[in-house]
């Protein structure tokens, strides 16, 4: 048994046995080795959606389509109700469980629910300003100017929405946004900003910023992370040259910086010091990214034997040193995820997107098992 058939075994066994534990609500992050446990409220959700939709594909086992439809159904109230979706994260929710379930199924009352879901996300763009608002009402005095790297993983649902309907306001928004985060996310050298301000009447730009990085100035590894896998994804969908160099460029970036056992620590700035944490989760987000950004490389691209390796390396020490192989009652499937270190919220805990991002990246280069952020041929 390989070491990524070894470590697929141990998570699917670990999700199966959490569907029981979890009771219909949704993972988070942890607290003393157990998930805390949400209400389908937060941004979060859709991971452990994802997670039970990869092993059903993978297994056909159908004890997870069960829980997976479950959770799909929790998705439906909650845009019925409209709680809490006054953010950009809408397709973290719906792209793994809604869309999941009509890329799987074919189900078409999914695939409605999943374009609803797109609807809800448009409601965040700001035509003044021409970008996806990250956070809060519009007019926020704080955040009606606010931009997010993380984003760039929301715009696949807008993509898949314009593909499906041939509604071309879909692709123009996601277009937009895409091509605003790579002008004033991405830096000259190829780190990012995690945040990105401006004029809410003009669209003029202010500043760079941060919300859980080290500081305005630094490189959280997380959005670089989510930068890799989300450009490489807007390259998939829009064929735009730019979108596959960036994410090729910010893999770069994120590689060139591991250290000694090739996982990232949670800002590539923060002094390093014996306490200085690392961020499991960012290291899976940019191993899935590296999987997606080599597909559109050719066997002779004069960056893919570092990519690769670079993959494989990280891969390998999420397994040997991160993984709770060898803990058959643990929930999570990573250790050393950092939620917000500078907000001091689960600085060292599991990660429910850590767990989906290190499934998906075993599943997808093991199985050929590929994530829901894109309609499948």
């Amino acid at each position: 048994m390989s070491l990524w058939q070894k470590a697929i075994e141990d998570a699917v066994q670990k999700t199966k046995a959490n569907i029981g534990k979890f009771g219909g609500l949704f993972p988070h992050v942890s607290e003393n080795g157990k998930y805390i446990l949400n209400d389908n409220c937060d941004w979060t959700e859709g991971f452990w959606s994802g997670m039970l939709w990869l092993c059903y594909e993978h297994t056909k086992d159908e004890a997870f389509r069960e829980a997976a439809v479950q959770t799909v159904e929790s998705f439906k109230k909650r845009l019925e109700a409209h709680r809490v979706l006054d953010h950009h994260d809408i397709g973290f929710l719906y792209s793994l469980s809604a869309k999941a379930q009509w890329i799987i199924e074919r189900d078409p009352a999914a695939k409605q629910l999943a374009l609803e879901a797109a609807d809800v996300m448009m409601r965040r763009w700001r035509p003044k300003g021409r970008y996806i608002q990250a956070w809060g009402p519009e007019g926020d005095p704080e955040n009606g100017g606010r931009i997010i790297i993380d984003c760039m993983m929301n715009l696949p649902l807008l993509y898949w929405a314009y593909d499906q309907t041939g509604n071309k306001e879909y692709l123009d928004v996601a277009v937009t946004h895409a091509d605003k985060s790579r002008r004033f996310l991405v830096r000259g050298d190829d780190s990012s900003y995690h945040t990105f301000y401006f004029d809410q009447e003009t669209g003029e730009s202010l500043r760079g910023g941060t919300h859980q990085g080290y500081r305005d100035a630094s490189t959280w590894t997380r959005g670089q992370a989510w930068g890799i896998y989300g450009f490489a994804l807007s390259y998939r969908y829009t064929k735009n040259p730019l979108y596959l160099e960036t994410s090729r460029r910010m893999a770069r970036y994120f590689l060139e910086r591991l250290p000694e056992d090739d996982v990232v620590y949670w800002d590539f700035d923060a002094p390093v010091t014996p306490e200085t944490k690392r961020d499991s989760s960012a290291s899976a987000i940019a191993s899935a990214g590296l999987v997606e950004l080599l597909s559109h490389l050719n066997a002779e691209d004069a960056d893919r034997a570092f990519l690769e390796d670079g993959l494989h390396r990280s891969m390998k020490s999420l397994v040997e040193n991160y993984s709770t192989i060898g803990q058959p009652d643990a929930e999570g499937l990573l250790e050393h995820g950092s939620y917000s270190v500078r907000g001091g919220s689960a600085p060292d805990d599991y990660m429910i997107w850590g767990d989906y991002y290190y499934l998906e990246a075993l599943l997808r280069m093991e199985k050929g098992i590929a994530g829901y952020w894109y309609e499948r041929s």
